[in-house]
């Protein structure tokens, strides 16, 4: 970090918001058109993100700790994606039955985690997720997913805007290059929540477990 925008920030937004007490791990956007090298929205190091957020996954169920999946889904006629699909063409082949819009082949959800499905950047805008959460007594979200500077970002936003501590394993997300990627992940640390190295998510996630199991 450049020694000026460190000292810019400090003292106003270096601030930490810590883990909570009932979290929740929600997975965005982990679909196969960031994996797929011939989507036009591929990340080259969505695999790698992928294969993190499977080690966050299998801990989380360890822990008892509820799992959500989004995905972006549109009908046919792109209608109900509004100016986003004008802005994105490429979200228009986001339909039913497209196999780019499927979930990435090694994270997929279980039978008894949550699928939202979104027609916007944001996994809260115009979805029940916030309702969910609160209705399971969450206080915190785990958030992993694509892109970084996209989805990931604007529900980092909404989910602090709701009231939920954000916290963001850094190696659990990805973008498509790395420019924005480490500009949004330092935005996000500095004003919406906590972004962490996976290891400290892991280590949280056991003892979370290990409480449980003395329970």
């Amino acid at each position: 970090m450049d020694d000026s925008l460190a000292r810019n920030y400090s003292g106003v937004f270096d601030g930490k918001l810590g883990f909570g007490k009932r979290p929740a791990l929600l997975i965005v956007d982990f679909i196969e058109a960031y994996l797929s090298p011939s989507s036009p929205l591929h990340a080259p190091d969505c695999a790698e993100a992928v294969r993190q957020t499977a080690r966050l996954y299998r801990a989380a169920k360890s822990a008892a700790v509820p799992v959500l999946f989004t995905r972006v889904l549109y009908s046919r006629d792109g209608s109900d994606g509004g100016i986003f699909v004008q802005k994105v063409p490429a979200l228009r082949r986001m339909v039913p039955g497209e196999p780019l819009a499927e979930f990435a082949k090694d994270l997929r959800p279980g039978p008894d985690d949550v699928v939202v499905t979104k027609n916007y950047a944001s996994a809260f805008f115009g979805t029940s997720l916030a309702s969910t959460l609160t209705a399971r007594g969450i206080d915190s979200v785990l958030l992993a997913g694509v892109s970084t500077s996209g989805c990931v970002r604007a529900s980092a936003v909404d989910a602090m805007q709701h009231g939920f501590r954000v916290i963001v394993p850094r190696e659990c997300v990805a973008d498509r290059h790395s420019g924005p990627h480490e500009a949004n992940l330092f935005d996000i640390n500095a004003k919406y929540g906590d972004v962490v190295r996976i290891d400290e998510a892991l280590a949280y996630l056991q003892e979370l477990e290990r409480k449980r199991g003395g329970a």
